[in-house]
């Protein structure tokens, strides 16, 4: 026991200690720790025998739990809202096109059944949310039409698709054809998930508000277990349990949520940590003697995929909504394959029993798609003129630390105030609070109890930063340029009793708004709502 505790610490040193060397090195960080699983494997340094595919498919299942959950937790709405049908198209009907194209050229080209080639498109039919998360945040990536967005809810939301096909070719592979009905399989799997995660999700926001509120640390813990109630209730009804899994995610990233800055950074350290598992994991399962023996199938694939089958089913989908060509050809090479490809390859492996070969083709294809596609997908950007350098990427993420205490107050002293006139000495102070700085024409100067307050001075109040803010909520709300807010008046801007505009961030300025300031493009809106 204590060795292999000792390993696993010198693993996660290791992980940690790469995520460092590869942002420098410029190299997709996931891709560093699969060749780090690989130096650990049967064919690495310090050669670990380790081919127990049922193991690494139940652990790499429960990691993509998580990593699903916090790709829908993490999902600004109000970003994504103006390309969720975009997205939504792409990430079922893109899946299942781009599984069905790739299913034909498997079918012709290495004279595989139509079922077996049909499920190799399911297995990386899908785009990986770790991968693309990966590389726009690293890269602080932002892209023109919403694209970042669109790419993020895609690949947040497609896992599901390809995983409902992947079951249903293994299970027509097990049975010969002759088993469910796969019309009944795909109703299943999507109503069951949809309404077991929308229940799920509204359980706990409710339990959130009404039981758990003085329950301070437990919360995460809840959230922790509903992310797994919602993939193991479905899952136990026939319905598909990381569609659940997401659909969670995204209702309460999107609700108000006490304490939502605990639970971001909690699920950040955790997808991280299952990304690192899912990925050693996946390289130490490996046996790189064998992917030469699969190089010309892997690459041929990975070349139909990434230049026919992935183009087609963002061209036809993306077409008619005038999307630009450049945006459609972007998007094309933004479809990294990922973790999620691996694991369903191991599941046909073990459920169909398929040659083994399969898992080392979706593997090599997996490296060559994060190697390549990763790698390049920023000098791609720039190269169609795709990158926004004036936009945020992380406004795409629900990132914003909630809980933020106010520590200094500043204000103008305005023409017959109370204070005109007057020292230190003599006004009366909010309680709890000391005036740190005096700004006038002269300068800006410490003030002492002799001080003598005058019209126009800008003042500085301190107070104590406060252990927690319960039952409130801070949130950003950013405008666009397609927000419907532009032009208008804060008093014009339609809020619920429990919410208000405590400040605007515009530019490097920080405004204290009233009912006439008027709304402009780029705005930053701070609101505090309160939290039942």
């Amino acid at each position: 026991m204590v060795n292999f505790l000792m390993l696993v610490s010198i693993v996660i040193f290791a992980c940690v200690m790469l995520n460092k060397v590869s942002a420098k090195l410029g190299m997709p960080m996931l891709l560093a720790f699969i060749f780090l699983g690989m130096l650990f494997g049967s064919d690495g340094l310090f050669r670990i025998d380790f081919e127990n595919y049922a193991f690494a498919e139940n652990i790499c299942s429960i990691a993509l739990i998580f990593i699903i959950f916090y790709g829908g937790f993490g999902t600004d709405w109000e970003q994504a809202r103006p390309v969720a049908v975009k997205a939504g198209l792409l990430s079922t009907l893109g899946v299942v096109l781009t599984a069905f194209i790739t299913g034909i050229f498997c079918h012709y080209v290495f004279d595989m059944s139509w079922i077996a080639g049909l499920a190799i498109g399911s297995i990386i039919g899908s785009t990986d949310a770790a991968s693309v998360f990966s590389i726009l945040r690293s890269r602080k990536l932002n892209l023109k039409y919403n694209t970042a967005s669109m790419l993020e809810l895609e690949s947040g939301s497609n896992d599901p698709i390809a995983y409902m096909l992947t079951i249903i070719f293994i299970q027509m592979l097990q049975d010969g054809g002759d088993g469910e009905n796969p019309i009944l399989m795909v109703l299943s799997q999507l109503g069951f998930g949809i309404v077991v995660g929308i229940v799920v999700a509204i359980i706990a926001i409710w339990f959130l508000h009404n039981i758990l509120v003085e329950a301070d640390g437990f919360d995460t813990i809840f959230v922790f277990g509903v992310a797994v109630l919602s993939y193991a209730g479905a899952g136990f009804i026939g319905g598909n349990g990381y569609l659940s899994a997401y659909i969670t995610g995204i209702i309460m990233g999107n609700s108000r949520i006490r304490d939502k800055k605990n639970l971001v950074h909690f699920f950040d350290g955790t997808t991280s940590l299952m990304q690192m598992v899912i990925f050693f994991l996946l390289g130490l399962l490996s046996s790189p003697s064998k992917l030469p023996g699969v190089a010309i199938p892997a690459v041929l694939i990975f070349l139909f995929m990434t230049l026919v089958s992935r183009p087609t089913a963002v061209f036809t989908i993306l077409a008619p909504f005038k999307s630009s060509v450049k945006q459609m050809m972007l998007v094309s090479f933004a479809g990294l394959r990922g973790a999620a490809s691996i694991v369903f390859a191991i599941m046909a492996v073990q459920g169909a029993d398929l040659d083994e070969n399969l898992f080392h083709i979706t593997f090599f294809i997996v490296l060559l798609s994060i190697l390549f596609q990763g790698a390049f997908l920023p000098k791609v950007a720039k190269s169609l003129d795709m990158i926004d350098s004036g936009g945020d990427v992380m406004k795409t993420f629900t990132d914003y630390t909630e809980e933020v205490p106010v520590q200094f107050i500043q204000f103008t002293i305005p023409e017959g105030h109370s204070w005109v006139g007057k020292t230190l000495m003599e006004i009366i102070t909010p309680p709890e609070t000391i005036m740190v700085s005096v700004q006038n024409e002269v300068g800006t100067r410490v003030p002492n109890g002799q001080t003598i307050l005058n019209v126009g001075d800008k003042v500085v109040l301190s107070a104590a930063t406060p252990e927690q803010m319960t039952g409130t909520m801070l949130s950003e709300i950013y405008i666009n340029n397609k927000s419907s807010y532009i032009g208008k008046a804060i008093s014009e801007i339609p809020t619920d009793d429990d919410t208000l505009i405590i400040l605007i961030k515009r530019g490097d300025d920080i405004i204290i708004p009233n009912g006439n300031i008027v709304l402009n493009e780029g705005d930053m809106l701070v609101m505090n709502s309160l939290v039942r």
